[in-house]
């Protein structure tokens, strides 16, 4: 498998040797992946070390497809978790930054801004068929950073494209809101560090009372903090998942779950499957 030179690792800082184009548009971070190109697609491969991007944006659609190890992204309104077999769909102009776990290895794949006309209001997480997994890799054949397309490229790129917008139809719950009120986010991130904690030691963390931690998460987030806690739980339980040697029950016990039944019945419920087959599958599917 072949890839562009270009890689996240470029968002990290290294405009200034070239390797990707950087601008500035309110005072926000362009990254140019085109570097000044014309081809209506492209792609590239990343596979390494972990990486945190920093904010900033492209001026292209892109759609990221995790092979292997999970990507978080992040935007103004969500936490997206992207694990292995799910795609990130990041529209042209949203500000975001995605961390790299380790030994995380991703296909992302970019559009010019017409080819796709809808889905710019905000990030999504994307079931991929075998279809688009597969035109996906063999996409990396044609960069992003070439200087130009031909009719054999735009061709498969316009298949690509139109494959994509249908998909966006089908997105997948796998996000987590974020909020802008101090108490709501101090709570949301406490959640997140001790999974296994309850409402009551979540809202003495944050300095209110019970009651006042979950009026605040209806009233910001439309949801109870119950459900914030589910659904934290069983994205961190997917990321642990794919990761090679880690079992259900090591899982289980690090989400917060008491017992290996509660954690299985509540996961089969969230993903459609159980644990173990998931874990399974993920596994299979590795590139």
């Amino acid at each position: 498998m072949t890839g562009s030179a270009l890689s996240d690792r470029d968002l990290a800082g290294t405009a200034n040797r070239g390797l990707s184009r950087e601008t500035a548009v309110n005072g926000r971070r362009v990254i140019e992946l085109r570097r000044g190109g014309r081809a209506l697609g492209g792609s590239y491969l990343y596979e390494g070390e972990g990486l945190i991007t920093g904010w900033h944006s492209h001026e292209v659609h892109q759609i990221e497809y995790a092979i292997g190890g999970v990507v978080e992204v992040e935007t103004a309104s969500a936490h997206y978790l992207l694990p292995p077999q799910q795609a990130a769909w990041i529209p042209a102009g949203l500000e975001h930054q995605a961390t790299m776990a380790p030994a995380v290895r991703t296909v992302a794949v970019m559009f010019d801004a017409q080819m796709i006309p809808g889905g710019r209001d905000r990030a999504r997480i994307l079931a991929v068929s075998p279809l688009i997994r597969e035109m996906m890799i063999y996409a990396l054949r044609w960069p992003i950073d070439r200087p130009h397309g031909d009719d054999t490229s735009d061709g498969f790129f316009r298949t690509l494209a139109d494959l994509v917008t249908e998909a966006l139809d089908h997105e997948a719950p796998l996000s987590l809101p974020t909020s802008e009120h101090s108490i709501v986010a101090g709570a949301m991130s406490y959640t997140k560090e001790h999974l296994s904690a309850t409402a009551d030691e979540v809202s003495r963390a944050v300095a209110v009372s019970e009651r006042t931690l979950r009026r605040l998460f209806h009233d910001e987030l439309g949801l109870s903090w119950r459900t914030y806690l589910l659904h934290a739980r069983m994205l961190r339980a997917m990321a642990l998942l794919a990761s090679p040697g880690q079992s259900v029950q090591e899982t289980s016990t690090a989400v917060g779950f008491g017992s290996l039944s509660s954690f299985t019945r509540a996961f089969t419920q969230f993903c459609g499957e159980t644990p173990s087959t998931y874990r399974k599958r993920v596994a299979g599917e590795r590139v």
